[in-house]
């Protein structure tokens, strides 16, 4: 582990400010999100959006805000949810959330493999569902060979109707209250630690992926990297805590801390890959 300089209580921490929406899609998402809060508000009626990334739901809050909206909440069925919907919920309205969760169990012989997560969200996407009707794929490691899968209602219904497999893998499939979803745990993220000599995007990419900083500029100028959901090409692109990093052949990482410098004066960053 790198070893570190106590930056001081009173250090100045930089944020990744607030990016506007980049293009049609994002303006529109937007837009929608405010005439969602703006009906829910002037008719006293629950609104509710479809699953969003993280970076999407950055756009969501500004949205709300906009609208002056604030009888909104952020659900996606369980504490640790990724992707998540947006809940408009004015006070004493009758709720009616189309979030819903379905259980699927896979039938294979002992010691056989098991799908991945890639697995199960491929066959669920074979059924011609929008990316955003589905939420997080959920694999408990405590309960190996099941799947929750969180959807919007139709999809959930969809899924117990249509899906017979995952890869060569038999699954049965049934709806699942939330009230009777088990206790996941905590993920387990094995959190690392390197030193970087800059807080530029090829310099933390080369140490997450443990490359040069040739071939992560690469990675960069071939269009396979995302920060926070939107595409670079640049190299010297600065990066915050708190950013998720996509990059495609390789995985998905966050940088979830900066705890200070080496006695070389190198930056030590904190991070995790999502499995």
């Amino acid at each position: 582990m790198a070893r570190s300089i106590d930056p001081g209580q009173d250090a100045p921490r930089q944020a990744r400010g607030f990016i506007p929406p980049q293009n049609d899609k994002e303006r529109f998402l937007m837009r929608h999100i405010e005439d969602l809060a703006r009906a829910a508000q002037s008719r006293g009626i629950p609104r509710y959006s479809s699953f969003l990334s993280d970076r999407e739901q950055v756009l969501a809050k500004a949205a709300l805000a906009k609208a002056g909206c604030t009888c909104w909440r952020l659900e996606g069925g369980y504490p640790e949810a990724e992707r998540r919907l947006v809940a408009i919920e004015p006070e004493d309205s009758w709720t009616d959330s189309p979030l819903a969760c379905v259980r699927l169990d896979c039938r294979t012989a002992p010691g056989a493999a098991l799908p991945a997560h890639k697995d199960y969200l491929g066959s669920l996407m074979g059924l011609a569902l929008r990316r955003e009707a589905l939420g997080d794929i959920v694999l408990p490691a405590q309960m190996p060979g099941t799947a929750f899968v969180f959807a919007l209602e139709p999809a959930a219904r969809l899924i117990c109707e249509e899906l017979c497999g995952v890869g060569r893998t038999e699954v049965s499939c049934a709806a699942l209250p939330l009230e009777q979803l088990p206790d996941f745990g905590q993920s387990e993220r094995v959190l690392r630690t390197a030193a970087v000599s800059s807080l530029r995007l090829d310099a933390v990419l080369a140490a997450m992926l443990h490359c040069s900083r040739g071939a992560a500029a690469e990675l960069i100028q071939s269009g396979r990297v995302e920060i926070n959901h939107l595409p670079t090409e640049s190299t010297h692109a600065p990066v915050f805590e708190g950013d998720i990093f996509t990059i495609r052949g390789k995985g998905r990482f966050a940088l979830t801390a900066l705890p200070g410098k080496t006695r070389k004066d190198r930056q030590i960053i904190e991070f995790f890959q999502y499995q």
